[in-house]
């Protein structure tokens, strides 16, 4: 088996603006929806909590978290 097709096998995303992302930006989104899937309560909260995390963790600035999150649902959404 091809490493390529194990790696994309195991993606958590799998769309344009996500593949258009540096690694580490990768690495940040995909640990940033772990992180909420594995909170309980208020969506918001646990998406907002997580985007503190990520972005601290990996020293990113919040704000290309968010931008990405706006890019990727306009291309989810279609309209993009």
């Amino acid at each position: 088996m091809l490493v390529s097709r194990v790696i994309k096998e195991n993606r958590l995303i799998d769309s344009k603006s996500f593949n258009e992302l540096p690694p580490l930006m990768k690495e940040a989104i995909s640990d940033l929806f772990k992180l909420v899937e594995k909170e309980t309560g208020n969506i918001i909260e646990k998406f907002e909590n997580a985007i503190e995390k990520v972005a601290k963790f990996h020293n990113i600035n919040r704000e290309k978290i968010y931008e990405y999150i706006d890019k990727e649902t306009l291309e989810q959404l279609g309209e993009k």
